[in-house]
């Protein structure tokens, strides 16, 4: 059987448009039956072991929801490592370019800050056993490292609420238990490594794949919002920009002597300057595709740079006012462990626990000390338990993470590293323990800006290409070192300024959310749908049912999150939702509209053509074009001949029906010619019009003649169709008419003719393959 599969031209198109076109009905009917049990999962192929997940060809395989055969016991390491690290990583580390140091500057500050506050967090929660300097040196090395030897360079590191929610609760079961913290905490970590090593092995992220967009959209819009609650103003803690109107708050207290000092002054620069950020970088963000500056280097420039310059600009905005002074980074002064000892044993902390003692006896040794069990000697076996619970969360953590950055719209090529990452990460939670270092794992949100950031992208957000390299990556965190040794600086930038950049990661990573856009559909008159093909073909009630479950589910996550003494179920919750997805909602929604819905793009690509085919089918057809079809397919199958010249062949068998289309898309139809049947791109201009003659060049005379006859001027437009006439009802167009309408030749360019009233504008297009191949496929 042969698929005519759909050709992606969105760089060609403002907005995307695949439409199938078959001219044979035997065809239409075996692709028919074939895409329905494809989509219900009985399709009878021979088995195939899949080495990837995330990146196939002919799909999304890692967006469904229907687990793959495992590898064997080792083999998915070795096989993530050479389609990723062995293939990719000599072009990833040499393709340096002007977008990549500008990304390296933007996500170092966008990790940096993060790493500030939740050492500031964790110092709080630990007594100090954990801080600032240990949340940035493990930032450094685990991201130099992993740029080196990760398998999904596109990934970034970093520290995360739940795994923060988990060091919180742990140092309170050391206390309970009257056994050090930063022993337990390493005697965990080495149980969580063995978990992850095994996990690994065993190809345990299988499982991911079991997560579709339900399970998806709900993690990621959980943690971009968090990022800008954080960066407005949370509600349970004193961290966001609206917090500096209290009087109270921390940020002033350095303040209080100074009798010309206003707080409502300060929270109101601070303000200011956050607002101020996060718009400048957004509008230096569209210079890419304004008419303004000399070139369009200067205008790619001005974008790759735009969150960098947006922190320059408002930092010294920000530091300007020197009466007015606002929140800085609060920064430790050297590079040493946070954790300061009142004597040699370092048991007890320096000043709360050495009352009267001027200054520390020293900070605690980097590397901690497996047999300081306070007499305990179980403990190294009993840290087996919550250490499964920590497995559990780390794995996905990351797992997630790496499923929203492998998603097909980002057009990542250079593949999944699944198994291969979870043994790096493992290394990183061993050593860090070792070393009193926290945990890190996948950063959601910092990682979708990475991709963002090195994307091309159309005016509408569709990625066009990802530009896959591990030296920014490299760069981002060779700063963060180099912050170690000059923390001085760090304290120039205006925590408003952070919170800035906060709103806008926040907001970039929301805006191709899925379930985002359903939740603003309820505020929306039903007429001004965005066109998707769930408000196409399911009934809005069906639509905001599911979007109201999702959103159910949303909600127990956050408030489990941000509730402290339950926050370490937080993963529970997360994978929870993964057999809800699998179980509970199939006896929702019938089959049809779970793959609208909650399925991959390619998914639904098949569905909309076999549901078209099946229209078709129902309609007959083409008047008496089965015929002719059903003779030149039989001819195919007979006895090879010599090829046909195309002129050769009647014009009847090189017609093919042209559908009416949205303005300004290209679709193909399936037309013979000297080397068997190829598809032909047509293009559709105005408002529902039908392409009717395309500028060609003829294989004959008598063509040319033919064609002459009909247009001598290029391009005509059929008289737009009307919105409210029905499809079925619709008149049917003479055989004449059809035929002219038809689009058969090679070598075809396309020339627009537009009646403005002031005259006829003429304007030729490029040919189509130079207009692909082209820089500037996405200007036309």
């Amino acid at each position: 059987q042969r698929h005519v599969d759909i050709i992606p031209l969105a760089i060609l198109s403002t907005q995307r448009s695949d439409t199938i076109h078959l001219s044979r009905t035997e065809e239409k009917m075996k692709d028919t039956t074939t895409t329905n049990d494809r989509l219900k999962g009985t399709e009878k192929t021979a088995p195939v072991e899949s080495e990837s997940f995330g990146n196939d060809e002919g799909g999304d395989a890692g967006h469904g929801h229907k687990m793959r055969h495992g590898l064997g016991w080792g083999k998915g390491i070795v096989s993530d490592v050479k389609r990723t690290i062995l293939t990719h990583w000599k072009e990833e580390m040499t393709n340096l370019n002007s977008k990549v140091i500008a990304t390296s500057f933007f996500l170092y500050f966008a990790c940096i800050a993060p790493a500030v506050t939740f050492g500031a967090i964790y110092g709080k929660a630990t007594n100090n056993y954990i801080g600032t300097v240990e949340m940035i040196l493990a930032t450094a090395w685990c991201g130099i490292v992993y740029a080196l030897i990760g398998g999904q360079p596109m990934m970034i590191n970093g520290g995360t609420g739940p795994v923060l929610a988990f060091s919180e609760i742990l140092y309170k079961v050391s206390k309970s238990m009257d056994v050090p913290f930063l022993t337990l905490n390493a005697w965990i970590g080495i149980w969580v490594a063995i978990y992850m090593f095994i996990g690994a092995v065993m190809d345990l992220n299988r499982v991911i794949v079991l997560c579709t967009r339900f399970t998806d959209e709900i993690f990621s819009f959980l943690i971009s919002l968090i990022f800008i609650i954080n960066a407005i103003g949370s509600p349970f803690s004193d961290v966001g920009v609206i917090h500096y109107f209290d009087m109270n708050h921390k940020a002033h207290d350095a303040y209080e002597d100074q009798p010309l000092y206003s707080h409502w002054a300060s929270a109101l620069l601070s303000l200011i300057v956050f607002i101020g950020t996060t718009q400048v970088a957004f509008l230096l963000r569209k210079f890419k595709f304004s008419p303004f500056l000399p070139s369009q280097a200067w205008r790619n420039t001005m974008t790759d740079f735009a969150v960098v310059i947006s922190i320059l600009i408002w930092s010294v905005i920000g530091n300007s006012f020197s009466e007015i002074p606002i929140e800085k980074l609060n920064v430790p002064s050297k590079f040493a462990p946070t954790f300061q000892c009142c004597d040699a044993s370092c048991t007890t902390s320096w000043p709360n626990d050495c009352y009267g003692q001027t200054d520390p006896f020293g900070p605690r040794p980097w590397v901690v000390n497996l047999s300081d069990l306070n007499g305990k000697t179980w403990v190294p076996f009993m840290a087996a338990g919550p250490a499964l619970l920590a497995f559990v969360l780390v794995f996905l953590d990351d797992g997630i993470t790496w499923h929203l950055i492998n998603h097909p719209s980002h057009k990542l090529n250079h593949g999944d590293a699944y198994n291969w990452d979870t043994i790096v990460v493992g290394v990183f939670v061993l050593i860090n323990s070792m070393l009193g270092l926290p945990w890190l794992v996948a950063a959601t949100v910092r990682s979708l800006n990475h991709i963002h950031a090195m994307a091309e992208k159309l005016p509408d957000g569709t990625f066009v290409s990802v530009h896959e390299t591990r030296l920014s990556n490299l760069g981002i965190h060779v700063l963060v070192l180099i912050t170690i040794f000059a923390l001085d600086v760090l304290k120039l930038i205006p925590v408003p300024v952070l919170y800035g950049v906060f709103l806008f990661m926040g907001l970039v990573s929301l805006g191709s959310n899925q379930f985002w856009g359903r939740m603003l559909m309820f505020f929306m008159q039903p007429s001004k749908y965005p066109v998707q093909p769930y408000t196409q073909y399911m009934a809005p009630k069906r639509m905001h049912l599911f979007t109201a479950i999702q959103l159910f589910f949303f909600a127990a996550l956050y408030a489990v999150k941000s509730i402290k003494v339950i926050a370490i179920a937080f993963p529970i919750l997360i994978a929870l939702c993964i057999p809800v997805r699998i179980y509970l909602l199939p006896k929702i929604f019938n089959e049809d509209e779970l793959i609208l819905i909650d399925s991959d793009p390619n998914t639904v690509k098949m569905w909309i053509a076999n549901k078209e085919q099946e229209e078709e089918l129902l309609l007959g057809g083409e008047e008496g074009g089965d015929e002719d079809d059903v003779s030149n397919h039989d001819e195919e199958e007979g006895a090879i001949k010599p090829p046909t010249p195309v002129a050769a062949v009647p014009a009847r068998r090189r017609r093919v029906r042209t559908v009416s289309m949205p303005a300004g898309h290209f679709m193909f139809s399936e037309q013979p010619s000297a080397l068997g049947p190829q598809l032909r791109p047509q293009m559709v201009l105005g408002g529902d019009a039908v392409f009717r003659r395309s500028l060609t060049t003829p294989a004959s005379q008598e063509e040319v003649s033919q064609i002459q006859d009909t247009t001598l001027e290029g391009m005509d437009l059929a008289a737009p169709s009307s919105s409210t006439t029905n499809r079925k009802n619709r008149p049917r167009p003479s055989r004449a008419q059809r035929r002219a309408n038809s689009c058969p030749t090679q070598n075809m360019m396309f020339e627009i003719q537009i009646d403005t009233g002031m005259g006829r504008m003429q304007k030729p297009l490029e040919t189509l393959n130079e207009s692909v191949t082209s820089s500037r496929a996405p200007e036309l």
